[in-house]
């Protein structure tokens, strides 16, 4: 039993639940971060939403069974390997759907809808859409947008818009790299393309490249605009009290988020760095957990937006 229970996490990917953080995006710039009401109802939802997208890759490696047992590294996971049976694989995907559907709509019915539709997309991905070049990535990146409309209406607060072109531009950013990655692996194995991915047989490595650079410059541009247009917000009581009074008027300024800027630069070329000279991208969730200057970027980045917004507002 406790085999099987091993079997079913590990095919669940806990570590891919890093990207339903992105919940945690509205709690953090609309200053409700430190309150306890709407802080929990966030971390309610950020769990429901794993149960979601740990449901869907369970689905997904059932769908996707014959093309993983023939890929290189695939055919080591649970379901591919015989090891998970494949009824009950099924059978806990779509139990986990039923449930977390249920968890959100307890929360709201803006929430459950927006779980709904996340759900929707990704079985309509896994079937037809990650076989079709430039909507594979597509809905990837909606897949983004909708975690963090999700934590945004689970506290009823308003997202800026260019918050959330930075989170299309950054999930292409990571989807493009991804299959950068993939199709150098592959034809490194010496691996047929078509057999393990027909996506990729649709990007040539010179238009990957154009991908990669095009979302690389959106991503850090639009954040850019973010933080020069994101206003301070009116719920937030400063932690350092009376800090610019004693600055000079030369640094006297509203628009503090922009310090931030340079670290997010610095992660997409570290990122860039990854994928094209070691071949990393083909996980983000696993580059990010392991390369240690990206993670000290990524940590120093959230210091610093938690300081500026709660710290000198």
């Amino acid at each position: 039993m406790a085999q099987i229970l091993r079997l079913i996490l590990e095919s669940a990917r806990p570590r891919q639940w890093l990207k339903n953080f992105a919940l945690f995006a509205a709690l953090v710039f609309s200053g409700q971060l430190f309150y306890s009401e709407s802080l929990s109802r966030v971390i309610l939802a950020f769990f429901i939403f794993s149960l979601l997208t740990s449901s869907v890759y369970l689905f997904n490696d059932v769908v996707d069974l014959p093309m993983d047992r023939r890929h290189p590294f695939k055919k080591h996971r649970p379901i591919p390997s015989g090891k998970l049976p494949l009824p009950l694989a099924l059978f806990v995907a779509v139990s986990g759907f039923f449930l977390s559907l249920s968890l959100a709509r307890e929360i709201s019915f803006f929430f459950f809808l927006s779980a709904l539709s996340y759900l929707i997309i990704h079985i309509v991905y896994t079937l037809w859409m990650k076989h079709v070049p430039i909507l594979d990535l597509l809905a990837i990146a909606t897949g983004f947008i909708i975690r963090v409309y999700a934590g945004a209406l689970v506290i009823n607060v308003h997202m800026n818009v260019w918050f959330l072109l930075t989170v299309v531009s950054l999930s292409l950013f990571l989807a493009v790299g991804k299959r950068q990655s993939e199709r150098t692996l592959l034809v490194g194995q010496g691996e047929e393309l078509s057999k393990h991915r027909m996506t990729l047989v649709g990007y040539s490595p010179r238009l990957l490249d154009v991908y990669t650079s095009m979302f690389a410059n959106a991503t850090w541009i639009t954040y850019a605009l973010f933080t020069f247009l994101q206003p301070q917000p009116i719920f937030t009581r400063p932690l350092v009290v009376g800090i610019l009074a004693e600055l000079p008027h030369t640094f006297v300024t509203q628009k503090w988020l922009m310090v931030s800027v340079p670290i997010v630069v610095y992660g997409v070329m570290r990122y860039l760095q990854l994928i094209y000279e070691k071949n990393e991208g083909e996980s983000p969730d696993t580059v990010l957990l392991s390369d240690k200057p990206l993670l000290a970027a990524v940590v120093l980045w959230g210091i610093t937006v938690i300081t500026i917004v709660y710290g000198i507002g």
